[in-house]
């Protein structure tokens, strides 16, 4: 499936957030993920189906300043 993942096309096969998080290793770290625009919590992402072209934003937060 076609997934716009932080601006870039990717094909992966992944139904759910959570399975799409786990392909790409960001299972398990502190994160923040919105699909179209639309933010998607934690305790959501195992629920949250993706589909064809979905817009998909991973943020990962950044230490310093």
């Amino acid at each position: 499936m076609r997934l716009i993942i932080n601006g870039e096309a990717q094909d992966i096969c992944a139904k759910t957030l959570s399975e799409l998080l786990r392909l790409m290793d960001y299972e398990g770290e502190w994160l923040a993920t919105a699909v179209n625009g639309e933010l998607v919590h934690r305790e959501d992402r195992a629920d949250h189906a993706l589909d064809e072209n979905d817009r998909i934003e991973i943020l990962t937060p950044m230490q310093g300043g």
